[in-house]
C-alpha cells in the first residue's frame, strides 16, 4: 500500500516555523494585531495559558497571550516562551532618556516640524539624552544664537498643523527678559517652554559632575567663565563643557527634572498628530 503524509497542506501554503524566543525582562517586541510595541515586564500563568506584560515608551502596560507567532522581534515573527530561571535581561533595554529602546530601528524621515534650542550646548545635551528618540520620531533639533529675535524667527519658520515648532528657552522665569519674549509668540502651532537655569550647564546635576553645587556668579560676569573660575577649572568654557560636563551625562538620571519635563513636553507637542489627520 502507498503511504501518505498526514499533513495534506500544499508546500506553498505552509508557514515557516517561527523561532522560539525567551521573554526575558526588557526584551522589546511588537504585538502585530494591535501594533503595540514594548519591553517585557513579566510573564505569568493564566487560565487561558501563559501571558506576557509589555510596557511601551510612555509607561503604558498591555497584557498579551503568548501564542505561536504572536509577536514580532525586529520585524520578524517569533513565538515567545517563558524564560529559564536565572535568565539575564536583554540589553540594551532603554535609551538615555528612559524610553524603551527599539533595536535596529532606522531613523524616520525628518518631519516638517522642528525643535529650537538656545545655544550649541543645549543642542548637544538634548542630542546626548534624547537623540535615539528624536531619530525614531523624525524630529530635528536646531540651535539658536539667543532668543532676542524669537518672534521673528517663529514667523519666518511659519508653523502650522503639520509643521509644529517647539522652542526651549534658558532662564524662563516670571519677570525675566526671556518670559517677555516668549509671551510675544502667538502662533497656536508653536510652543515655547523653558527651564529656570541661567545656563544649560545648571540643568546637569552637580553630583554627576563631581561637585557639591553650581557656584553663585556675581551679576555682570559671564556665568560660564565665572563658574570655571569658582570651581578652579581653566577658563576655556568650551573645554569645560566637552571634557567635564557633557561626558558626565550618561542618561536622564544626570539631569534636573525641570529640564526633563520641558524637553518631553516639546517632543510630544511636535510629534502630536494634526487635527486634520
Amino acid at each position: 500500500m502507498r503511504s501518505y503524509q498526514p499533513d495534506l497542506t500544499p508546500p506553498w501554503k505552509k508557514r515557516n516555523p517561527a523561532p522560539e524566543v525567551e521573554a526575558v525582562t526588557d526584551l522589546v517586541v511588537e504585538e502585530p494585531a494591535s501594533g503595540f510595541c514594548g519591553a517585557v515586564i513579566r510573564c505569568e500563568k493564566s487560565a487561558e495559558g501563559p501571558v506576557v506584560t509589555l510596557e511601551d515608551r510612555f509607561g503604558k502596560h498591555r497584557v498579551f497571550p503568548m501564542v505561536e507567532r504572536g509577536f514580532l522581534l525586529e520585524g520578524r515573527p517569533v513565538t515567545l516562551v517563558r524564560p529559564k530561571a536565572g535568565q539575564a535581561p536583554a540589553t540594551p533595554s532603554r535609551t538615555a532618556s528612559g524610553s524603551v529602546a527599539v533595536p535596529g530601528a532606522r531613523a524616520r524621515v525628518a518631519r516638517a516640524g522642528r525643535i529650537y534650542v538656545e545655544g550649541r550646548h543645549d543642542a548637544e545635551l538634548v542630542e546626548r539624552v534624547w537623540g535615539d528618540d528624536l531619530r525614531v520620531e523624525g524630529v530635528v533639533v536646531e540651535y539658536l544664537e539667543g532668543v532676542d529675535d524669537l518672534p521673528a524667527l517663529v514667523d519666518a519658520f511659519g508653523p502650522g498643523p503639520d509643521a509644529r515648532l517647539g522652542v526651549l528657552v534658558d532662564h524662563l522665569v516670571p519677570g525675566s527678559k526671556e518670559s517677555r519674549i516668549a509671551a510675544a509668540v502667538s502662533s497656536p502651532h508653536a510652543l515655547v517652554v523653558g527651564h529656570p537655569y541661567i545656563d544649560i550647564w545648571q540643568a546637569v546635576k552637580p553630583s554627576s559632575v563631581g561637585i557639591d553645587a553650581w557656584p553663585d556668579v556675581p551679576r555682570g560676569q559671564d556665568w560660564k567663565t565665572g563658574t570655571c573660575r569658582a570651581l578652579g577649572w581653566p577658563t576655556d568654557t568650551g573645554a569645560a563643557w566637552h571634557r567635564r560636563i557633557l561626558p558626565a551625562v550618561r542618561s536622564y538620571k544626570d539631569l534636573e527634572p525641570a529640564l526633563l519635563g520641558r524637553v518631553e513636553e516639546l517632543i510630544d507637542f511636535v510629534t502630536a498628530p494634526s487635527e486634520a489627520g
